[in-house]
């Protein structure tokens, strides 16, 4: 599987977009912290966070006996870049040239 296809994979899931934002809130949290207020069970959790991982949307750093998930944003700046800016520019020229356009009046 491409890295763009484990990415969209991954960002299918609500509770997988649930714990980006989490993370994006709040990074360097432990499992047991991203877990508070879920209705879903730690296993779960776990598994949605392996998931996370491998699509490269957040990294693990262990620090003694903790590990802290930390929010990779470069992943989905991607998906920016490659299929949501090129349809944007369209959109900008146009209202761009009805500025202009409303300005020489």
């Amino acid at each position: 599987m491409k890295a763009i296809d484990k990415v969209f994979k991954a960002l299918a899931d609500p509770s997988r977009r649930e714990l980006i934002d989490r993370l994006h809130a709040k990074n360097g949290q432990t499992l047991g912290e991203l877990c508070k207020g879920l209705d879903m069970a730690r296993q779960s959790v776990t598994q949605h966070l392996e998931l996370l991982e491998d699509a490269n949307l957040i990294s693990v750093r262990r620090v003694g006996r903790e590990k802290l998930h930390t929010f990779n944003p470069v992943p989905i700046h991607e998906i920016y870049e490659r299929w949501i800016r090129k349809f944007e520019r369209g959109r900008l020229d146009a209202l761009s040239n009805f500025k202009a356009k409303l300005e020489r009046k």
